[in-house]
């Protein structure tokens, strides 16, 4: 099942169906989109290790392979932001609403809401880790109507640092463990642990003056 994996994972079917995982987890949170893109840098780096890659040749395509699924994610991850800020910026209240109706959107407003108030830009980013913090973040930029030269490029700088992270991951497990579920499920733990973070710093009172 691994060997079929990776032999996906080689043609450009993957970074299709990466693109389009990130891409529309911002309306939908419960897709496992960061699962996906480090269980494919991982049966990647997996494969080429078990089919005794080696030398300049080897590194150059590990590099490759990696920064082009790595583009694919953080582009998809901010053309997902950017259609959700503009349907959240025409929708208004009926998101407002669309929101409160979901428990966990709900939820990760309520949580993140005053902590981006206080944090701005740099808490974009802390989001994109968190669990449902990426909607939260693009829908509550658009319902507030704010400018799009204010959120974008914080939203870009979330993109590529999430996907960059999730990509090492999976490769570097990958590379090290080889191809295997015990690889993947380490990176994968890593990247939940990552978010689990995120949600930690996001939460701490912002401390004012003595």
């Amino acid at each position: 099942m691994l060997d079929s994996l990776g032999s996906w994972t080689s043609t450009p079917w993957v970074y299709l169906v990466v693109g389009m995982s990130v891409l529309l987890d911002v309306f939908v949170p419960i897709l496992p989109s960061g699962v996906l893109v480090v269980a494919a840098s991982a049966t990647a780096a997996g494969t080429r290790t078990a089919a005794g890659a080696v030398g300049a040749a080897a590194v150059h395509g590990g590099l490759l392979e990696m920064g082009s699924l790595t583009l694919c994610a953080a582009t998809a991850s901010v053309l997902g932001d950017l259609a959700a800020y503009r349907v959240a910026w025409r929708g208004g209240d009926r998101f407002d609403r669309a929101i409160s109706h979901s428990r966990r959107l709900s939820a990760a407003q309520e949580r993140l809401g005053s902590a981006l108030t206080r944090g701005g830009g740099g808490l974009v980013v802390l989001a994109r880790f968190a669990p449902a913090g990426r909607s939260v973040v693009s829908l509550g930029a658009g319902v507030a109507h704010r400018a799009a030269r204010e959120f974008l490029p914080w939203s870009a700088l979330a993109g590529l640092a999430w996907a960059a992270y999730s990509v090492c991951l999976g490769y570097f497990g990958g590379r090290l463990l080889g191809a295997s579920w015990f690889s993947t499920a380490l990176s994968v733990l890593a990247l939940f642990g990552a978010g689990s973070a995120a949600v930690y710093l996001m939460r701490r009172p912002t401390r004012t003056g003595p």
